[in-house]
């Protein structure tokens, strides 16, 4: 095999191979209960491809459930959306980037603004 052949030989090898990236996840289930993950993703993978692959959705119902809910959006709503990359609502469509940080957020119990206005009083 001649120097050619041999490189396009190790090209076609390297081509077979999905290009890897790293990604984070992070959640805070509660003030407690907070979970980081570092996760090598193909290329070319979406929001929700990175939390099926990190196991998250069967490790957290909620937030399974509430994907299935919201598969078809394309576009994130204020109040009802959970998931954001560098604290940026994003679809569960949103083709990663190498080192995106993938945010789940939990649904708040009481409006922040009404609980400092109850601490301000108390």
């Amino acid at each position: 095999m001649d120097s050619h052949d041999k490189d396009s030989h190790e090209a076609a090898i390297g081509s077979e191979q999905p290009m890897l990236m790293t990604v984070y996840l992070a959640y805070a289930e509660d003030a407690k209960r907070q979970h980081y993950l570092a996760l090598q993703v193909s290329q070319g993978s979406s929001l929700y491809d990175a939390l099926e692959q990190a196991d998250w959705l069967a490790k957290f119902p909620e937030l399974a459930s509430w994907c299935q809910e919201v598969m078809d959006n394309a576009t994130p709503t204020a109040k009802q959306w959970h998931v954001g990359v560098y604290a940026k609502k994003q679809p569960l469509s949103y083709i990663l980037q190498p080192l995106d940080r993938i945010e789940v957020y939990r649904s708040l119990s009481a409006d922040p603004m009404s609980q400092r206005k109850s601490k301000s009083r108390g």
